[in-house]
């Protein structure tokens, strides 16, 4: 079983080494890693360019992260796909216990499993909370961590790529498009990824962006926003407009 892993990068040079090794260790598998850059301006070319041969990378405009996750995609050819983003690291065996569970599970479309949020020094410093699948449930939390989820390619080719008009929620945007549609989800308790969580961060740094994304992605997929998406935008407006910060 071959895997392939897609890396969305842009100027996160601070990190992406580390992103990088992450995967290199990885056993179990075939594994291929591609890294889409959208045309970095710090380090980040150079230690591509320095890393190994058997990565494979380009640096080029792109129209965002979800551009860049779908053309990764399109260039691989793993029966499962995972995609790591340039400041988030995998554990140690965490490819490994996800072909064993796929091989285990011929019928199971989507993986996912436990994660930590780690801060800029690798640090765990709280689990993310993910919960067993409950569709009904993904509507009003995002209760899959990005990193820790792997797909079969026969996902993309019946369901598509992502939504590449979204900046903030094209992961949740897609799992619960999938869900929607009767993928086959299923929750491994096993803890298989590092998700940054810092200031910097894309999703930290623009909150009340990223909740009006969310609440307007819901509305036009269900006809609704569920109550506690909206209660959670009014919050951060609300924040942001005392505070003069998100």
């Amino acid at each position: 079983m071959k895997v392939s892993i897609v890396t969305p990068s842009f100027n996160q040079g601070k990190f992406i080494e580390r992103t990088l090794k992450s995967v290199a260790i990885q056993t179990g598998a075939e594994i291929e890693h591609v890294v889409i850059d959208g045309g970095s301006t710090d380090t980040t070319v150079e230690i591509l360019k320095n890393f190994n041969q058997s990565l494979r990378w380009v640096s080029e405009k792109d129209a965002g992260q979800a551009d860049a996750v779908n053309k990764g995609i399109l260039t691989t050819d793993g029966e499962i796909i995972g995609w790591l983003n340039s400041d988030d690291i995998y554990y140690p065996g965490a490819i490994c216990s996800i072909v064993t569970f796929f091989l285990q599970n011929p019928h199971v479309d989507v993986v996912y499993g436990m994660a930590d949020h780690i801060d800029i020094s690798d640090f765990p410093f709280e689990q993310y909370p993910t919960e067993p699948w409950n569709f009904k449930r993904l509507k009003n939390t995002c209760f899959i961590c990005q990193p820790a989820l792997f797909f079969r390619r026969r996902v993309v080719e019946s369901h598509g790529l992502l939504d590449i008009s979204l900046q903030y929620c094209m992961d949740y945007e897609y799992w619960l498009r999938l869900g929607k549609e009767g993928v086959h989800f299923e929750y491994l308790p096993v803890k298989l990824a590092g998700s940054r969580l810092y200031a910097g961060n894309k999703t930290m740094g623009a909150r009340v962006e990223v909740h009006r994304e969310i609440k307007d992605m819901l509305k036009k997929m269900f006809g609704r926003t569920p109550g506690k998406w909206l209660f959670n935008y009014i919050i951060v407006v609300v924040k942001h407009f005392l505070t003069g910060n998100e």
